[in-house]
């Protein structure tokens, strides 16, 4: 028959690393640890949870109800109804900005300003009732008046709420007192006054901007008159007579838009100098084309009447001439009439023609001279001009002095009128949407909220409950402290009895302690690359743990594999396996190691095959010196030639030195620990001191498990082990029980368990 080890077993590699360390394993969140944790605290955690729940319902019972009245507005972009040119001088709030705008108007609901007006218009210092609404029922008799108003505005600030739901720009403004009245009174009393606060306030800038604008103007009609007449003054001091367009300057240009006498009449002077020199250089230019060209080249010539007749005429003379000379000699008296004729015409002809370029060059010379006149006079007024200059500027500071003076007092005069204009007539930005009405019921107290509050509040409180203990407490309960507080692999876990004793538990091969001594043993046959250690070593941190019965029980289950096994009680301060076989104690280990008697001797041989036992003998002085001499790792040495296995059944290991010492001389040291009886610090120390002598701890046995107080732990421990206990039960039920009535069961450790 195998066995297999259980989860909690680890390869021999892990062991060694294990034990060294002693620290924690961590495995996360453990729903069954917590499981078994909420079990134990059990009846704290209802206590806990009953108080809070009746705590709740007495505070709620003793709390005055209070009834809660909301009224809401509705608040969009501030835009004061200050006009300049029909557009708003306040700028609106952007849409990245609106979020800061409503908080700021929450600001302005919750101030101490709003709630004094609201006190003011609702006199609540002088009503009582108001008063007792909101819980002030102090004396107020011989109270300063101011002191009076602070205690008012302090209660209403107190019992007022205001909430503004996200994406929305609807106000809930909630009032809360024990009168349904007085809470709507106060949440239409601050609907109202924040409205009226915030027109107040557009009026006021409005009033003082007209003042300012005002005084403003007063001082700019003062400067603009005397800048006017400090020019005038000095215009006449400096002789400078100037056209002024008053009020417009030229666009670009730093002077006023101001022309002197004396500079108009150099432009006009100027402006005729260079037509006459146009005329001049147009008539030069014809008079020399005309002196350097033929007579009868000039355009002027040729359209003259007195040239065109006369050219005609001389050429019908010509033609005469020239028919008389083809039928008449030179001397002919035709011929001397026409050519006298002729002679008389070119002489006029020339006459005409010297007149006409005459009258061209006189044109010529009439230019030259007047253009000669202009730029005379030109240079002259250029002078006096650039006399002018020099004293105009001067001037010319005034007069953009008195320029800027009229500009700001116009501009000034035009705010002032559109300020006239739009005073009192400012909208506001918020308005009322739904006015408080008397509540039909109280809001507070509410039980179901009470109590869910109570409720967490002692869930909070358990919780904090179960950490603080679980974190003080370090013993020992569940096989899962084994491997989180020890570091150590857990190899078994041994349920405790009922009413029967370990043998008889042991002698029924379908007992629950003997499924879990067969699941141990399997167990230990993994913790080393050769199986089982040979010499295994049974131990634990104080007396009545179950050593005893797990020595005795693992030397039976062993056997009963075919091996052959030796069972050694080292034990020789409290001896029991002379009891568990029911012999003497006469001959034992002692007298071996004293040399009165010879190993095969002392040997005895049990009713189970392969199973052999040596008892302690008769109790020594000093047992520790006994197992320190030589002939105690002789006795052990010549035992493994003949044994396949040896289980050494030893004293604890707190307050004796037997148990580290015999650790050093075995294979493995196998660590008994009872459930619940151990804290993590004595066990540290055991292993400590194991580890100080080179022990080799291949593990722990979990004894006395009492899997019916472990809550989820039943599951995975318990019931495996039960599944015989109920088919004897049932049997048992039926009539033919297994096992009889039988007394409490006892530990066959010599020691009692409470030790």
């Amino acid at each position: 028959m195998a066995y297999l080890p259980q989860e909690s077993a680890i390869k021999p590699s892990n062991m060694d690393s294990a034990v060294a360390s002693g620290d924690h394993i961590g495995e996360g969140f453990d729903l069954r640890q917590l499981l078994a944790a909420l079990r134990t605290h059990i009846v704290a955690i209802l206590a806990i949870l009953i108080t809070s729940l009746l705590v709740g319902i007495v505070v709620t019972m003793l709390q005055t109800p209070q009834y809660t009245s909301a009224a809401t507005v509705q608040i969009d972009d501030s835009a004061a109804q200050i006009l300049q040119n029909g557009q708003d001088v306040q700028a609106t709030s952007n849409d990245w900005d609106t979020d800061r705008f409503l908080n700021t108007q929450l600001d302005v609901l919750r101030s101490r300003a709003l709630a004094r007006r609201v006190a003011s218009r609702l006199k609540i210092s002088d009503n009582p009732r108001f008063l007792a609404a909101m819980g002030n029922a102090s004396e107020t008799t011989g109270v300063s008046r101011q002191r009076q108003d602070e205690q008012a505005i302090a209660l209403l600030r107190s019992h007022m709420q205001v909430t503004l739901p996200r994406q929305s720009r609807i106000v809930t403004i909630a009032a809360i007192s024990a009168d349904q009245t007085v809470s709507a009174d106060i949440a239409n009393a601050y609907a109202a006054e924040f409205i009226q606060a915030n027109l107040q306030r557009k009026f006021e800038s409005s009033d003082y901007a007209r003042q300012f604008v005002s005084q403003q103007l007063a001082g700019a009609k003062q400067r603009l008159e005397a800048s006017e007449r400090g020019l005038n003054t000095y215009a006449r001091t400096a002789g400078l007579i100037r056209t002024r367009d008053s009020g417009i300057a030229k666009e670009g240009t730093s002077d006023s838009a101001s022309t002197s006498i004396t500079s108009a009449s150099l432009m006009q002077l100027n402006t005729a100098a260079n037509e006459a020199k146009a005329a001049r250089v147009a008539a030069e230019q014809h008079w020399r084309s005309v002196a350097s060209g033929s007579p009868l080249s000039s355009r002027e010539v040729l359209g003259n009447n007195t040239v065109q007749n006369l050219l005609t005429k001389r050429a019908e003379i010509e033609a005469e001439l020239r028919d008389e000379r083809s039928r008449h000699l030179e001397d002919h008296p035709n011929v001397l009439r026409l050519q006298a004729q002729l002679a008389a015409i070119e002489q006029q002809l020339r006459s005409v023609i010297d007149g006409v370029r005459s009258s061209i060059r006189e044109e010529f010379v009439a230019a030259q001279a007047s253009e000669r006149e202009l730029v005379r006079q030109v240079a002259q007024l250029q002078g006096e001009t650039m006399g002018e200059q020099d004293r105009s500027v001067d001037y010319n500071i005034l007069a953009r002095e008195a320029d800027t003076n009229r500009a700001l007092y116009d501009g000034l005069l035009q705010r002032y009128k559109e300020l006239t204009a739009a005073a009192g007539i400012s909208s506001s930005n918020i308005a009322l949407i739904d006015r408080a009405e008397p509540a039909s019921g109280p809001s507070s107290p509410n039980l179901v909220v009470n109590l869910a509050y109570a409720l967490f509040a002692g869930l909070l409180l358990s919780a904090v409950l179960v950490a603080i203990r679980l974190q003080l407490d370090d013993a020992v309960r569940v096989p899962e402290d084994i491997e989180h507080k020890l570091g150590l692999p857990m190899l078994g876990i041994i349920p405790k009895l009922g009413f029967d004793t370990p043998v008889e538990q042991l002698s029924d091969p379908k007992s629950s302690l003997s499924e879990a001594y067969n699941s141990l043993r399997g167990a230990i046959g993994f913790t080393t690359s050769n199986g089982a250690p040979q010499i295994l070593l049974v131990t634990s941190a104080t007396a009545g743990e179950g050593k005893s019965t797990s020595s005795y029980a693992l030397a039976r289950g062993f056997a009963k594999l075919g091996r052959k096994v030796l069972l050694v009680d080292v034990d020789m301060r409290r001896p029991s396996t002379h009891r568990q076989f029911q012999v003497a104690n006469d001959t034992g280990l002692s007298s071996v190691l004293v040399g009165q008697a010879k190993l095969g001797d002392a040997l005895r041989h049990s009713a189970f095959e392969g199973l052999d036992y040596l008892t302690s003998g008769p109790i020594p002085p000093s047992p520790t010196e006994l197992l320190a001499s030589p002939r105690m790792q002789a006795l052990l040495a010549d035992a493994r030639t003949h044994y396949d296995m040896i289980v050494l059944d030893s004293p604890p290991i707190l307050g004796l030195a037997d148990a580290p010492l015999l650790s050093s001389l075995v294979d493995g040291t196998l660590l008994v620990v009872e459930s619940d009886h151990n804290r993590r610090g004595v066990l540290k120390g055991t292993l400590r001191r194991l580890r100080m002598a080179n022990g080799r701890v291949i593990g722990v046995a979990l004894t006395k498990f009492d899997t019916s107080n472990s809550s989820s732990y039943t599951y995975y421990y318990g019931n495996g082990y039960d599944y015989y206990a109920y088919e004897g039960r049932d049997a048992k039920r039926r009539g033919t029980g297994l096992f009889g009535w039988r007394r409490p069961a006892q530990s066959i450790d010599p020691e009692p368990a409470e030790a």
